[in-house]
This record gives C-alpha cells, sequence and structure tokens, in this order.
C-alpha cells in the first residue's frame, strides 16, 4: 500500500510518497503524542519491521498525517491504531521543526503537531506488534537520565525533544 504524506517539494505543500519523503529528506508534516500521568510518559519501542529506527525508544505515539488528514484527526487514529486506546484526547501543544538521520540513508525532516494526553491512571494497552514491540511507563526524569546515559537506545527525535522541547510537554 503506498502512503502519501503532506511534503514541501518546491516551495510547495502536496502529496508524496513516504519512503520518497524519507529518502529525498523532504520537509514533512507528522503528529507526536505524549501520555502523561503525573510524572510519567508512556514511551513505546516501535516494532522490528519497522523500515527505519526498528526497536528503538519513542515517545507515545508518532506519525504523519495522510494527505489532506487534520493533525488532531491523525493523533486519535493512531493512539488507536497502534496502542488499542480509543477515545483519546490529544491536546496541542506547538509545532516543531527537526531534522534528524534516521540511519539507512533516511532523513526525518519534520514540521510536527505536538500533542499531549495527561490521564489519571494508566490505560490498558493492545499493541499492535506491526507498529509497536513494547511499551514503559517512566518517570521524566529517569528517561531524562537514560536519554542522556544511551542515546542509541532511544530514536532520533525522542531525543530531540527531551533535550529541546520538555517545557512543551510538562
Amino acid at each position: 500500500m503506498t502512503v502519501t504524506i503532506p511534503a514541501w517539494v518546491d516551495g510547495k505543500i502536496q502529496p508524496v510518497e513516504k519512503l520518497e519523503v524519507h529518502l529525498k529528506g523532504f520537509k514533512h508534516k507528522a503528529i507526536s503524542v505524549f501520555m502523561v500521568c503525573r510524572q510519567e510518559i508512556l514511551i513505546q519501542r516501535r516494532a522490528l519491521g519497522k523500515y527505519h529506527t526498528p526497536g528503538l525508544w519513542a515517545n507515545t505515539c508518532c506519525t504523519h498525517p495522510n494527505w489532506e488528514e487534520d493533525a488532531k484527526v491523525c493523533a486519535i487514529r493512531r493512539m488507536n491504531e497502534e496502542l488499542g486506546l480509543e477515545d483519546t484526547l490529544p491536546v496541542y501543544r506547538d509545532t516543531i521543526e527537526y531534522r534528524a538521520d534516521v540511519g539507512g540513508g533516511l532523513i526525518e525532516h519534520e514540521v510536527v503537531d505536538l500533542f499531549v494526553i495527561h490521564v489519571h491512571q494508566k490505560p490498558n494497552v493492545r499493541l499492535n506488534p506491526d507498529e509497536v514491540m513494547d511499551v514503559h511507563w517512566i518517570d521524566y526524569h529517569v528517561l531524562q537520565d537514560e536519554v542522556s546515559r544511551s542515546p542509541e537506545k532511544f530514536t532520533p527525535w525522542l531525543r530531540i525533544y527531551i533535550k529541546e522541547h520538555t517545557s512543551k510537554i510538562f
């Protein structure tokens, strides 16, 4: 199945196949969600079948909206598709741009709508094994320490969020 996502090519936003976007390093739209319960963040370990950054820990949910899909609608859809969480209420926090080499000749140059979901109790998740191999609730300060000590265990974008954008998450 070919997935087209919104990307900037020659100064215009247009639908481009997702793999081509990453191969050519085109700037493109994305969403990132952080689910927070008190001081803990739900992080996910990416499935080994993912075409980039397999097996690395990432934030709760991250993806690219489909062409002409609203970012919040995308965030709700992917929380269900990846983690089996329905009826989530993501709150928009900010738009962030970053560029990161994700290995294998692929580049993430993303304009990310950042969302946070605050929960009072930790929900039961149903992992989609094609997307997620594990999840873990981790104290925010412990996550900061682990990212500093072992950055190779985490996706480039999670490292960027923890280093540069924590005030937008908490």
